[in-house]
């Protein structure tokens, strides 16, 4: 599964930032197995969602609980699951999306489905498909990263390791999807018309992010040997992932972003450049603890087991800078959600497998 996070020796970490401010890490909740995701409500409680398919919350009194949930048609095999989360708060109550593997007779996609929490946080309830889909065959590459802007949910998805997937634009794979929170719908003003996709050519988005203080979103991919990606999204761009010299054949040696075979490529802000570290979440340092690193965009990465900070230049097109978070580099194992808190502290998920993950907070000391 080349780019997908097997544990192949990573690349060198980047070299320590003297400005970077020390960390303390705390486990905040533990005994998990793959847990994709993690979301905050206004109340203090935390929320997870363990790939197999499990959702554990965790009560501001301390109290660890197992939320009751019909999972009776989820997919869960290879990378794809119980994946990406997000959650909405309004005086109507709270409201879960979640993306997920699905299966039914014959029937297998990804989709993101929505969920309302009961008030005792006891129970979800769900309530309907937003939209589905997405290709799903083996499990792999199945994205699937959910990000809430306004009343908007943009969706990253994976090529599900089909050669004409990412450019087809009839397809929702490969793509970055962005619908109407309540309805699926296609956001008014979508660049491709009626279609619910936003920016397509992508390999597998698994991070998206809002840069604080602008409408500059960033996603996160896998690349395949090479070449892991940030990208900043530009409606209707193309960034330039195309498998399908030989249609039938999936090819990985092409380069991530191609733009002799796709005219007018867009470059990724950020690459992993001769070897991937599986990148796999994105978020923004948000907090002046972080002094200098304060805006610095944050990556979760499984296979270089790692916290990655990139410090963007002002126009958000390139790097600046680049470190690791010391504290994080290979003493927690794979890490596979980064996301900042309101805080400014991180919360972690760990992707290692056995029961023995955990969700850590980070905070500068």
């Amino acid at each position: 599964m080349a780019g997908c996070g097997s544990d192949s020796a990573p690349p060198p970490t980047a070299p320590p930032a003297a400005d970077l401010p020390s960390v303390e890490v705390s486990t905040v909740l533990d005994g998990l197995d793959h847990p994709w995701d993690v979301v905050t409500a206004a109340d203090g409680t935390l929320l997870t969602g363990e790939r197999g398919g499990r959702f554990v919350a965790l009560l501001p009194t301390g109290e660890r609980r197992e939320l009751r949930a019909d999972l009776g048609d989820l997919f869960a095999r290879g990378e794809t699951g119980l994946m990406g989360l997000a959650l909405v708060e309004s005086a109507q109550g709270r409201k879960l999306f979640s993306c997920q593997g699905f299966q039914d007779g014959g029937q297998n996609d990804v989709r993101v489905v929505s969920w309302t929490i009961d008030p005792q946080w006891t129970e979800l309830i769900r309530t309907g498909t937003v939209i589905d889909g997405f290709p799903s065959t083996s499990g792999r590459h199945g994205g699937c990263r959910i990000l809430p802007i306004g009343n908007d949910l943009l969706i990253g998805t994976g090529d599900s390791a089909q050669p004409t997937v990412s450019q087809d634009p009839e397809s929702l794979g490969g793509k970055v999807l962005r619908v109407d929170a309540e309805t699926g719908l296609p956001t008014a003003g979508n660049p491709y018309g009626d279609s619910p996709v936003y920016t397509l050519g992508h390999r597998n988005v698994q991070g998206l992010a809002v840069r604080p203080g602008t409408d500059e979103v960033y996603s996160v991919e896998h690349g395949p040997t090479v070449d892991d990606e940030v990208n900043l999204l530009e409606p209707g761009a193309n960034y330039g992932w195309k498998p399908d010299r030989d249609p039938s054949t999936y090819d990985e040696s092409v380069p991530m972003t191609d733009p002799d075979r796709v005219p007018g490529a867009v470059g990724a802000v950020w690459s992993s450049g001769p070897s991937t570290i599986a990148t796999a979440s994105g978020t923004f340092l948000d907090g002046p603890q972080w002094g200098a690193w304060n805006g610095a965009l944050a990556i979760g990465a499984l296979k270089g087991k790692r916290v990655v900070l990139l410090r963007l230049s002002p126009n958000g097109h390139t790097v600046d800078a680049e470190t690791t978070v010391p504290e994080l580099d290979d003493t927690v194992g794979r890490i596979r959600t980064v996301v900042t808190q309101p805080d400014g502290s991180l919360l972690v998920t760990t992707d290692n497998g056995g029961g023995d993950d955990r969700i850590l907070r980070v905070r500068p000391r």
